[in-house]
């Protein structure tokens, strides 16, 4: 499997999400470069991206189909950065401090 930033593309309340996917894949291997760098079968979503990888960018899969997230539920940029956007706008509300105030939003 091939990891990819946890980094939103909108960075909502400062927190970075917990819940997005760290890996994405299994991708098969087609050939080992050097003793630390394996070049992957990367499918045709992922063509602007360069197919060798070092050994830290990847991890070992135990083939469980159920785990498997599919790549046209996925957005990620030409760094492999995962990009969201909210879908609509739940509630919103103003939480009032001593001497400021703190818009609260709720996102799906």
């Amino acid at each position: 499997m091939l990891k990819i930033s946890p980094h939103k593309g909108v960075i909502r309340f400062g927190k970075r999400g917990k819940l997005n996917p760290w890996y994405i894949g299994p991708f098969k291997i087609l050939e080992r470069i050097g003793r630390v760098a394996y070049k992957l079968e990367l499918p045709e979503e992922l063509s602007n991206i360069h197919s060798t990888f070092h050994v830290s960018n990847l991890k070992k899969c135990l083939s469980d189909e159920s785990l498997v997230i599919p790549m046209k539920e996925l957005r990620l940029d030409d760094k492999l950065n995962f990009v969201e956007e909210p879908v609509d706008i739940k509630d919103r509300e103003v939480k009032q401090l001593k001497q400021s105030r703190i818009p609260i939003i709720k996102v799906r």
